[in-house]
């Protein structure tokens, strides 16, 4: 029996293709349904060639709600799960140390293995996390929120900060929503109008700037107590460092294969932070998924588009050149 999987054959190249469709698990394994699919910026940096950790064929598919397809290893056949996409060694020292999300050799679905654009998948039983009260849709929207949410956690953002966003991507969205729900007053900076318009008229943000106007200045003068960079971008980055307020943090969320530099004098004389978030763990996934429940973050107005696989195959191209009024398209097994 085989399945069609969503795969980036090569840069520019997508394609349904037929693999055979998992039919047993190995031991401390689950065989999961894939129910929904996120398509993150991931995606669209694999499609377009930029993605530096990865080699081509590779079924895409990180962002991942499933349903258990056969009772196994503590979960029941039909339940619905969250799929946490790192696949961490166990033994390396920052495995060891809890931190599995920057493990030293670290696979991440959809992006170092094949990952769950298809149906069917097997993964460690200890990446699932039980997803009830969600909707499926809710459900694939877990992980790139978890990102925001981590970002935060490290940053130590609290109530009565004020913080920065650049970058008003999903990724950079989902950061200002966290720091938010921490109570922080929260900027965001974008060179989009449009991308920040959308997130002041669906999501409430109203203090926005655009790249190019100044923004330290008036009572923003001595700066942010936490910037959050989710630009991708090298020279984003580096602009970013005046903008953190003496005490601050500078939390680089995005990842970019450059070098970045700046001016020691003005970092040392702040007693600036700079911290790397990558990834998210457990914790993050379960703050996520309460406020999905709750509604503290409404997935209704994240979620741009809803399609199935032959459908995406087909508007892949078109999400990928233009997100500007894009959050989040998810597809529908």
């Amino acid at each position: 029996m085989t399945m069609l999987s969503g795969t980036c054959v090569q840069p520019g190249e997508f394609a349904l293709l037929e693999h055979e469709l998992p039919q047993v698990a190995p031991p401390g394994h689950v065989l999961i349904d894939i129910a929904a699919v996120g398509i993150c910026g991931t995606d669209y940096h694999i499609l377009e060639g930029k993605h530096p950790f990865l080699a081509y064929p590779r079924v895409i598919g990180h962002e991942l709600s499933a349903t258990v397809a056969e009772t196994a290893e503590g979960w029941t056949k039909g339940q619905l799960v969250v799929v946490n996409p790192y696949i961490a060694c166990g033994t390396c020292r920052a495995c060891r140390r809890g931190k599995p999300n920057c493990c030293q050799k670290i696979e991440v679905l959809g992006v170092h293995r094949d990952g769950g654009l298809c149906a069917r998948i097997v993964v460690p039983a200890g990446n699932l996390y039980a997803a009830e009260g969600l909707t499926p849709i809710q459900a694939a929207m877990v992980e790139f929120l978890a990102i925001g949410a981590h970002a935060v956690r490290r940053s130590g953002t609290e109530a009565g900060d004020r913080v920065l966003v650049t970058g008003v991507g999903p990724i950079g969205l989902g950061t200002a929503l966290f720091a938010r729900l921490a109570g922080a007053e929260v900027h965001i900076l974008d060179v989009s109008p449009e991308r920040l318009d959308l997130a002041a008229t669906r999501f409430g943000f109203e203090r926005t700037h655009v790249v190019g106007q100044p923004v330290t200045q008036g009572d923003l003068a001595d700066g942010f107590d936490a910037v959050f960079d989710a630009t991708g971008n090298a020279r984003a980055i580096e602009a970013g460092f005046p903008l953190v307020a003496h005490g601050g943090s500078y939390v680089l969320v995005s990842v970019v294969r450059d070098t970045i530099t700046f001016e020691d004098p003005e970092f040392h004389k702040r007693e600036m932070r700079l911290i790397g978030s990558r990834n998210a763990l457990k914790e993050d996934f379960d703050q996520v998924m309460e406020t999905l429940r709750s509604g503290a973050v409404d997935s209704e107005a994240l979620c741009s588009e809803i399609m199935n696989l032959e459908q995406f195959q087909h508007r892949f191209e078109a999400l990928a050149s233009d997100r500007t009024r894009l959050i989040k398209a998810v597809v529908r097994f």
